[in-house]
This record gives C-alpha cells, sequence and structure tokens, in this order.
C-alpha cells in the first residue's frame, strides 16, 4: 500500500436528500431539527451542521439519495477511478462551481464526485444566492 500518495478524495462534501418542496424540507431540517440554511436556490437548499463541513443538500430533482465527495478536479479524478478499475456512470458535466461526475467503484457502489474550480456561492443573509465568489 503506497502511503505516499494524496488522496484523491479531500471530504464528504454532502449527502443529498429528496424533499418535493423545498420549503417544507427547510421547515423540517432546520425549524424542527436545528440545521441552518447555508444556501438557497428554487429547486436545492444546503444545510449546515453544528460540526464539519458536510452539508445536507435537500434537492427536489431526483428522487434517490447521492453522497458527494469533494475531489480538486472532476476531470484527473475521473482519469484515476478508471485506471484503479472504478466506472464513469454519467459525466463529466458542469454544474454552477465546478465539475461533477457520476462514478461507482468495483463493487457497484455509486456516488457523485465534485470540484469547485468555478468558485463558491456568495449568499445573503437568509442564504439565497446572490453572487459567486471566483477560484
Amino acid at each position: 500500500m503506497d502511503t505516499s500518495k494524496k488522496p484523491l478524495f479531500s471530504h464528504i462534501d454532502c449527502i443529498e436528500l429528496y424533499t418535493p418542496d423545498i420549503q417544507q424540507g427547510i421547515e423540517y431540517y432546520c425549524n424542527s431539527l436545528g440545521l441552518k440554511v447555508l444556501w438557497k436556490s428554487a429547486s436545492e437548499a444546503g444545510l449546515g451542521m453544528s460540526e464539519g463541513i458536510t452539508e445536507i443538500v435537500i434537492q427536489n430533482q431526483r428522487k434517490e439519495q447521492n453522497i458527494d465527495i469533494k475531489v480538486d478536479s472532476v476531470i484527473e479524478a475521473v482519469k484515476e477511478i478508471e485506471k484503479a478499475g472504478g466506472q464513469i456512470i454519467y459525466g463529466p458535466f458542469d454544474i454552477r462551481i465546478g465539475k461533477c461526475a457520476v462514478v461507482k467503484d468495483p463493487w457497484n457502489n455509486r456516488y457523485v464526485i465534485l470540484d469547485t474550480t468555478k468558485g463558491t456561492y456568495i449568499t445573503d443573509h437568509d442564504g439565497n444566492i446572490i453572487g459567486q465568489n471566483k477560484p
């Protein structure tokens, strides 16, 4: 085992959960369970927990749960994943803050990788996205 190689994955960026109504999801996760809105749009909201950098992202576009793992570069990461025996299911594709890809390992565990090569969100005091920081 080569322990001198830098890990491909930085951290768990988020766990994506489906909710048909974003506002109801915010009320449940924030008002009832104590999370806080970090950012939100019409179809998604990033919710912060009390510790760490991992978010709960509620979204109303896909009726599935995803684990999103942060990498420095999706373009480079997909090469490493394929070289190691993993598969690219979909992507890489552009997202507002960078690039994303859906991948699976040799045992069919599916997950999402993403980078923030286009920057991070700027939000107002209510968490509404009002701009973007450039990298």
